[in-house]
């Protein structure tokens, strides 16, 4: 190659490289990384469509800077697979932001990705109450599973419910919604008859409902991850008798998931749950998401309490930017999420300042017919809850 040819390549190179490196500066890239197929495909699709919704709301610039969302897909709770594309996230893609893990596998898997790259990671949906210890470059909008339980046990004590058993997945959100309902009840006088963990994948009801029925309860508590599992106990549940013996579900709200109630039917008429969103949710926040859900996502059916999140995550993503002026640094994102607060779809939140956890409003409601939908009625509520499971 000549010497002039290999100047000129030189040139061009170095002015690919510059133009590269002025369309990274011009874009703020969020790394979406969550299950968009197998059986919790819907967790990333109920993600990738609340933050369709904030976008359509609040624009895809910031501080004068393109948000970027890059997908992957971890297929499940595979924690080999969520540490490796958080690694290709932050080293290949030079993403700005960690966002998504709805299991919580994916989250400690990534976690001390983030740590090492001193990347912000805001986790939508996750809830196993230790996640935020993992790194102090973590940030959690949506739940912890201690934070939406403590309710569920107090208010069961007060109306009444002192004999249980509980049925939980058996995994980090599971054991953590078992061990603080065990605790809060067994504290307000009640009384845990048996204590039963099924797998997190795949799990047969029908021996484990008949056990449930053989212990004669009261009720029973239920955490299982939102979609088939819920479907697949509410059925078990009526097939085996249990309604008619008198033995009432209570629950948090993964199982009588938005998205899925309208599919379940009547088995899970008259269900009381403690969770913190509902789409029934009554205020103009709430009316203008789901609007824009709709709007975004035209097959989307009902958004959740996952898009919910990830339309806060993108929230608490925006004002990030906006403080920084689009210059992204770890421990000033992190200063900036710390002691946030913000009007969501759900209600007021906050970020706590010393784990940065979500701190927010718990409602308990019960399933009922609006019209001719099934939705969560929210009846009662406890302000300003944080996570007890620190």
């Amino acid at each position: 190659m000549s010497s002039n040819r290999m100047l000129r390549v030189a040139a061009m190179a170095a002015l690919l490289g510059a133009a590269m490196a002025a369309q990274a500066q011009e874009t703020i890239k969020v790394g979406l990384v969550a299950p968009f197929s197998g059986p919790f495909a819907d967790y990333g699709k109920m993600m990738e469509g609340g933050i369709k919704a904030y976008m359509k709301d609040h624009g895809d610039k910031v501080a004068g800077k393109k948000i970027e969302v890059i997908i992957k897909d971890t297929t499940g709770p595979v924690p080999e697979v969520a540490k490796r594309l958080a690694q290709e996230l932050v080293v290949r893609d030079k993403v700005d932001f960690l966002a998504g893990f709805g299991l919580t596998p994916e989250a400690l898997a990534a976690a001390p990705v983030a740590d090492q790259a001193k990347k912000p990671m805001v986790i939508m949906n996750a809830a196993t109450s230790v996640i935020t210890t993992k790194s102090p470059y973590i940030t959690r909008v949506s739940m912890t599973l201690p934070q939406i339980s403590a309710p569920m046990a107090t208010w069961a004590v007060k109306n009444g419910v002192k004999r249980v058993v509980t049925l939980v997945a058996d995994y980090g959100p599971g054991i953590d919604a078992e061990t603080t309902f065990r605790t809060n009840f067994i504290g307000g006088g009640g009384q845990v008859l048996e204590s039963i963990r099924v797998p997190l994948r795949n799990p047969e009801f029908a021996p484990f409902v008949q056990r449930i029925k053989d212990a004669k309860p009261e009720a029973v508590f239920i955490f299982l991850p939102a979609g088939e599992q819920a479907i697949g106990f509410m059925k078990a549940y009526r097939e085996r008798g249990l309604a008619d013996a008198g033995i009432k579900v209570i629950a948090t709200g993964d199982l009588t998931d938005d998205h899925v109630l309208p599919a379940m039917g009547d088995s899970v008429n008259g269900v009381i749950t403690s969770f913190h969103y509902s789409a029934a949710h009554k205020s103009p926040e709430n009316q203008k998401f789901l609007k824009s859900f709709a709007d975004t996502n035209p097959n989307g059916g009902r958004p959740n309490f996952m898009a919910a999140a990830a339309y806060d995550g993108m929230h608490v993503i925006y004002e990030v930017s906006k403080k920084l002026n689009g210059k992204i640094d770890g421990e000033k994102a992190m200063a900036a999420i710390k002691g946030m607060k913000i009007t969501s779809p759900r209600g007021p939140i906050s970020i706590d300042p010393e784990t940065r956890d979500v701190v927010q409003t718990v409602y308990i409601r019960k399933v009922e017919k609006v019209g001719n939908e099934f939705y969560n009625v929210e009846f009662d509520k406890v302000a300003d809850v944080k996570d007890p499971g620190k």
